[in-house]
Protein backbone atom coordinates (compact mmCIF):
# COMPACT_ATOMS: atom_id res chain seq x y z
CA UNK A 1 0.00 0.00 0.00
CA UNK A 2 1.32 3.54 -0.55
CA UNK A 3 1.90 6.29 1.31
CA UNK A 4 1.57 9.75 2.00
CA UNK A 5 5.02 11.91 0.44
CA UNK A 6 6.42 13.24 3.22
CA UNK A 7 7.54 16.82 2.11
CA UNK A 8 7.04 18.68 -0.90
CA UNK A 9 9.95 18.03 -2.81
CA UNK A 10 8.56 14.27 -2.98
CA UNK A 11 5.22 15.44 -4.51
CA UNK A 12 4.96 14.16 -8.15
CA UNK A 13 1.86 16.64 -10.58
CA UNK A 14 0.58 15.52 -13.82
CA UNK A 15 -1.11 18.54 -15.86
CA UNK A 16 -3.38 18.36 -18.77
CA UNK A 17 -3.31 20.98 -21.18
CA UNK A 18 -0.11 22.71 -19.90
CA UNK A 19 0.88 24.43 -23.29
CA UNK A 20 -2.13 26.63 -22.56
CA UNK A 21 -2.33 30.25 -21.06
CA UNK A 22 -3.69 28.41 -17.52
CA UNK A 23 -2.13 25.37 -17.56
CA UNK A 24 1.44 26.84 -17.84
CA UNK A 25 0.42 28.91 -15.08
CA UNK A 26 -0.40 25.87 -12.96
CA UNK A 27 2.60 24.17 -14.08
CA UNK A 28 5.31 26.46 -13.21
CA UNK A 29 3.02 27.27 -10.13
CA UNK A 30 3.23 23.76 -8.57
CA UNK A 31 7.06 23.10 -9.76
CA UNK A 32 7.85 26.35 -7.94
CA UNK A 33 6.31 25.14 -4.42
CA UNK A 34 8.87 21.64 -5.16
CA UNK A 35 6.15 19.55 -7.01
CA UNK A 36 7.92 17.33 -10.05
CA UNK A 37 6.08 18.03 -12.80
CA UNK A 38 4.85 15.72 -15.55
CA UNK A 39 3.42 18.09 -18.58
CA UNK A 40 0.94 16.85 -20.85
CA UNK A 41 0.15 18.73 -24.52
CA UNK A 42 -1.49 17.78 -27.20
CA UNK A 43 -0.88 19.86 -30.22
CA UNK A 44 1.13 22.88 -28.81
CA UNK A 45 4.59 21.36 -28.38
CA UNK A 46 6.77 24.53 -28.66
CA UNK A 47 4.73 25.89 -25.83
CA UNK A 48 5.25 22.95 -23.68
CA UNK A 49 9.12 23.04 -24.55
CA UNK A 50 9.11 26.63 -23.22
CA UNK A 51 7.40 25.89 -20.01
CA UNK A 52 9.40 23.27 -19.37
CA UNK A 53 12.75 25.21 -20.14
CA UNK A 54 11.58 27.78 -17.66
CA UNK A 55 10.80 24.95 -15.03
CA UNK A 56 13.81 23.48 -15.42
CA UNK A 57 16.25 26.81 -15.62
CA UNK A 58 14.78 27.49 -11.91
CA UNK A 59 15.95 24.05 -10.94
CA UNK A 60 12.47 22.22 -11.00
CA UNK A 61 11.81 18.56 -12.27
CA UNK A 62 9.64 18.34 -15.31
CA UNK A 63 9.47 16.45 -18.03
CA UNK A 64 6.99 17.19 -21.15
CA UNK A 65 4.86 14.32 -22.77
CA UNK A 66 1.95 14.69 -25.67
CA UNK A 67 -1.26 12.53 -25.17
CA UNK A 68 -4.76 12.74 -25.67
CA UNK A 69 -6.84 13.62 -22.76
CA UNK A 70 -9.59 10.95 -24.12
CA UNK A 71 -7.63 8.48 -25.40
CA UNK A 72 -7.00 5.80 -22.83
CA UNK A 73 -4.40 4.54 -23.94
CA UNK A 74 -2.08 7.42 -23.97
CA UNK A 75 -2.87 8.71 -20.60
CA UNK A 76 -2.23 5.34 -19.08
CA UNK A 77 0.94 5.64 -20.70
CA UNK A 78 1.57 9.21 -19.10
CA UNK A 79 0.76 7.79 -15.50
CA UNK A 80 3.52 5.06 -16.27
CA UNK A 81 5.86 7.78 -17.81
CA UNK A 82 5.48 9.74 -14.47
CA UNK A 83 5.33 6.89 -11.59
CA UNK A 84 9.05 5.41 -13.61
CA UNK A 85 10.54 8.84 -13.52
CA UNK A 86 9.15 10.19 -10.14
CA UNK A 87 7.45 7.23 -8.57
CA UNK A 88 4.35 7.97 -8.57
CA UNK A 89 1.75 10.58 -8.73
CA UNK A 90 0.19 12.93 -6.06
CA UNK A 91 -1.46 15.57 -8.22
CA UNK A 92 -3.54 15.75 -11.23
CA UNK A 93 -4.76 18.71 -12.58
CA UNK A 94 -6.96 18.64 -15.60
CA UNK A 95 -6.70 21.81 -17.36
CA UNK A 96 -7.09 20.44 -21.14
CA UNK A 97 -10.68 21.75 -22.60
CA UNK A 98 -11.92 23.02 -25.80
CA UNK A 99 -14.37 25.74 -26.41
CA UNK A 100 -16.35 26.32 -29.47
CA UNK A 101 -18.77 29.51 -29.39
CA UNK A 102 -22.48 29.52 -31.13
CA UNK A 103 -25.96 29.62 -30.75
CA UNK A 104 -27.95 26.63 -30.64
CA UNK A 105 -29.40 26.54 -33.38
CA UNK A 106 -26.56 27.61 -35.44
CA UNK A 107 -23.65 25.04 -33.88
CA UNK A 108 -22.13 23.03 -36.17
CA UNK A 109 -22.66 19.35 -33.92
CA UNK A 110 -18.92 17.82 -35.08
CA UNK A 111 -18.03 20.99 -32.88
CA UNK A 112 -20.56 19.44 -30.78
CA UNK A 113 -18.91 15.99 -30.18
CA UNK A 114 -15.50 17.76 -30.55
CA UNK A 115 -16.05 19.42 -27.21
CA UNK A 116 -17.94 16.19 -25.57
CA UNK A 117 -14.30 14.16 -25.94
CA UNK A 118 -11.91 16.67 -25.15
CA UNK A 119 -14.13 18.08 -22.22
CA UNK A 120 -16.57 15.35 -21.04
CA UNK A 121 -14.61 11.92 -22.19
CA UNK A 122 -11.00 13.58 -21.63
CA UNK A 123 -12.21 14.23 -17.82
CA UNK A 124 -13.78 11.13 -17.47
CA UNK A 125 -10.18 9.40 -18.62
CA UNK A 126 -7.84 11.26 -16.59
CA UNK A 127 -10.33 11.30 -13.53
CA UNK A 128 -11.08 7.44 -13.64
CA UNK A 129 -6.82 7.15 -14.02
CA UNK A 130 -6.21 9.57 -11.16
CA UNK A 131 -9.21 7.34 -9.01
CA UNK A 132 -7.06 4.41 -9.59
CA UNK A 133 -3.64 5.85 -9.40
CA UNK A 134 -2.89 8.56 -7.36
CA UNK A 135 -1.22 8.07 -3.67
CA UNK A 136 -3.14 8.23 -0.84
CA UNK A 137 -2.92 12.25 0.29
CA UNK A 138 -3.20 12.73 -2.97
CA UNK A 139 -5.75 15.48 -5.08
CA UNK A 140 -7.67 15.37 -8.59
CA UNK A 141 -8.53 18.54 -9.73
CA UNK A 142 -10.67 19.37 -12.37
CA UNK A 143 -11.66 22.43 -14.69
CA UNK A 144 -15.04 23.80 -15.23
CA UNK A 145 -16.03 27.59 -15.86
CA UNK A 146 -17.88 30.20 -14.33
CA UNK A 147 -20.33 30.53 -17.01
CA UNK A 148 -22.30 27.88 -16.48
CA UNK A 149 -23.70 29.88 -13.81
CA UNK A 150 -24.37 33.03 -16.25
CA UNK A 151 -26.30 32.02 -19.27
CA UNK A 152 -24.47 33.68 -21.86
CA UNK A 153 -25.71 33.62 -25.25
CA UNK A 154 -23.55 31.07 -27.15
CA UNK A 155 -22.56 29.23 -24.78
CA UNK A 156 -24.70 26.54 -24.33
CA UNK A 157 -23.08 23.52 -25.79
CA UNK A 158 -19.41 24.71 -24.03
CA UNK A 159 -21.36 25.43 -20.62
CA UNK A 160 -23.06 21.86 -21.00
CA UNK A 161 -19.59 19.82 -21.54
CA UNK A 162 -18.62 21.44 -18.03
CA UNK A 163 -21.71 21.62 -16.28
CA UNK A 164 -20.65 17.81 -17.25
CA UNK A 165 -17.65 18.03 -15.80
CA UNK A 166 -18.80 19.19 -12.65
CA UNK A 167 -21.28 16.48 -11.68
CA UNK A 168 -18.66 13.80 -12.70
CA UNK A 169 -16.22 15.50 -10.34
CA UNK A 170 -18.31 16.01 -7.27
CA UNK A 171 -19.48 12.68 -7.57
CA UNK A 172 -15.99 10.84 -7.71
CA UNK A 173 -15.05 12.56 -4.68
CA UNK A 174 -17.60 10.51 -2.57
CA UNK A 175 -16.96 7.62 -4.36
CA UNK A 176 -13.30 7.81 -2.93
CA UNK A 177 -14.28 8.20 0.24
CA UNK A 178 -11.71 6.27 2.98
CA UNK A 179 -8.67 6.94 0.24
CA UNK A 180 -7.79 10.31 1.66
CA UNK A 181 -7.61 11.85 -2.06
CA UNK A 182 -9.42 15.15 -2.67
CA UNK A 183 -11.57 15.99 -5.75
CA UNK A 184 -12.28 19.25 -6.82
CA UNK A 185 -13.13 21.48 -10.24
CA UNK A 186 -12.07 24.81 -10.47
CA UNK A 187 -14.32 26.87 -12.21
CA UNK A 188 -12.58 30.12 -13.87
CA UNK A 189 -14.09 33.37 -15.09
CA UNK A 190 -12.24 35.56 -17.64
CA UNK A 191 -8.83 35.26 -17.90
CA UNK A 192 -6.44 36.81 -19.72
CA UNK A 193 -4.60 34.27 -21.96
CA UNK A 194 -3.86 34.58 -25.15
CA UNK A 195 -6.63 32.57 -26.35
CA UNK A 196 -9.12 34.49 -24.51
CA UNK A 197 -7.44 37.88 -26.06
CA UNK A 198 -7.57 36.64 -29.22
CA UNK A 199 -9.57 38.55 -31.72
CA UNK A 200 -11.00 40.79 -28.75
CA UNK A 201 -11.43 44.83 -29.48
CA UNK A 202 -10.05 46.33 -26.29
CA UNK A 203 -13.57 48.57 -25.61
CA UNK A 204 -14.34 44.43 -25.83
CA UNK A 205 -12.04 43.15 -23.12
CA UNK A 206 -12.87 46.32 -20.90
CA UNK A 207 -16.91 45.97 -21.06
CA UNK A 208 -16.00 42.18 -19.70
CA UNK A 209 -13.40 43.19 -17.41
CA UNK A 210 -15.82 45.14 -15.81
CA UNK A 211 -18.66 42.63 -15.55
CA UNK A 212 -17.16 41.60 -11.55
CA UNK A 213 -16.24 43.76 -8.52
CA UNK A 214 -12.68 43.60 -8.99
CA UNK A 215 -13.02 45.45 -12.68
CA UNK A 216 -10.34 43.30 -14.07
CA UNK A 217 -9.44 40.44 -15.56
CA UNK A 218 -8.56 37.34 -14.29
CA UNK A 219 -4.88 36.08 -14.80
CA UNK A 220 -3.21 32.75 -14.92
CA UNK A 221 -1.79 33.11 -11.98
CA UNK A 222 -4.83 34.14 -9.84
CA UNK A 223 -5.94 30.40 -11.48
CA UNK A 224 -2.58 28.85 -10.07
CA UNK A 225 -2.64 30.15 -6.78
CA UNK A 226 -6.44 28.46 -6.24
CA UNK A 227 -4.74 25.20 -7.56
CA UNK A 228 -2.21 25.13 -5.67
CA UNK A 229 -4.49 25.54 -2.47
CA UNK A 230 -6.50 22.50 -3.87
CA UNK A 231 -3.58 20.72 -3.91
CA UNK A 232 -1.73 21.36 -1.19
CA UNK A 233 -1.78 20.52 2.62
CA UNK A 234 -3.79 23.59 3.26
CA UNK A 235 -6.50 22.65 0.92
CA UNK A 236 -7.17 18.86 2.46
CA UNK A 237 -10.88 19.97 4.00
CA UNK A 238 -11.74 21.06 0.71
CA UNK A 239 -13.30 18.07 -0.98
CA UNK A 240 -16.32 17.57 -3.50
CA UNK A 241 -16.43 21.50 -4.33
CA UNK A 242 -16.39 23.56 -7.45
CA UNK A 243 -14.31 26.73 -6.58
CA UNK A 244 -15.35 29.76 -8.46
CA UNK A 245 -12.33 31.64 -9.37
CA UNK A 246 -13.66 34.82 -11.22
CA UNK A 247 -13.51 37.73 -8.47
CA UNK A 248 -16.90 37.73 -7.74
CA UNK A 249 -18.61 37.83 -11.13
CA UNK A 250 -21.28 34.94 -10.72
Amino acid sequence: MTTTPTTQADRVALVTGASGGIGRAVAERLAADGDAVVLLYSGGRQRADETLAAITERGGRAIALRADVADETEMAAAFDRAEQEFGGVDVVVNTAGVMVLAPVAELDLADLDRMHRVNIRGTFVVSQLAARRLRSGGALINFSTSVTRLQQPGYAAYAASKGAVEAMTLILARELRGRDITVNTVAPGPTATPLFLEGKPQDLVDRIADLNPMQRLGTPADIADSVAFLSGPTGRWTNGQTLYVNGGAA
